[in-house]
């Protein structure tokens, strides 16, 4: 029978777990990686049974999956619908500084508002700019589904590695 330490620490877990996935919707907030430091804690405290490590490597084989798709989806998407490298980097950074100094809203706000104005700038043409912000919301749209799904499996990992651990 579990003691209430260990069904506290489950449930802590748990919880962050949950938080990195419902976060996954934000752009730049980090649930993957969330959902992975938990695993972590998780493993750290409760131990790492041979079950334990090899979930554990599972899980980060995912996470370095789901963090590089993400970008690469978004970066992907505007670039496909004309955006310049150039412009999905500054974004990038935008989208990040956005983060740091406005969250949660600075990144979602700062990104694709730098795609529409340099690309606006490179081009002179408002249509293509926003083709462009289009291409950059369809991949960041693809990407959340790509990450939420990730993120189920990785919970479902943890799930079965602190019942069966």
């Amino acid at each position: 029978m579990p003691t209430w330490l260990d069904v506290s620490i489950t449930s802590l877990t748990l919880v962050f777990m949950l938080v990195g996935l419902f976060g996954l919707v934000v752009p730049l907030f980090p649930g993957i990686v969330v959902i992975w430091l938990a695993g972590l804690g998780y493993g750290v405290v409760s131990g790492f049974s041979t079950l334990g490590w090899v979930v554990f490597g599972f899980l980060t084989g995912l996470m370095l999956f789901g963090t590089v798709v993400d970008n690469l989806m978004m970066g992907a998407g505007a670039r496909r619908e004309g955006a310049s490298w150039s412009t999905i980097g500054l974004a990038l950074v935008a989208g990040v500084a956005g983060t740091l100094l406005w969250p949660p809203l600075g990144g979602i706000l700062a990104a694709p508002l730098t795609v529409l104005l340099l690309e606006y700038l490179r081009t002179h043409d408002l249509r293509k700019a926003a083709q462009a912000l289009r291409g950059l919301a369809t991949g960041w749209g693809l990407s959340v589904l790509v990450r939420f799904g990730v993120g189920v499996v990785m919970i479902a990992l943890w799930g079965l590695w602190a019942w069966k651990g």
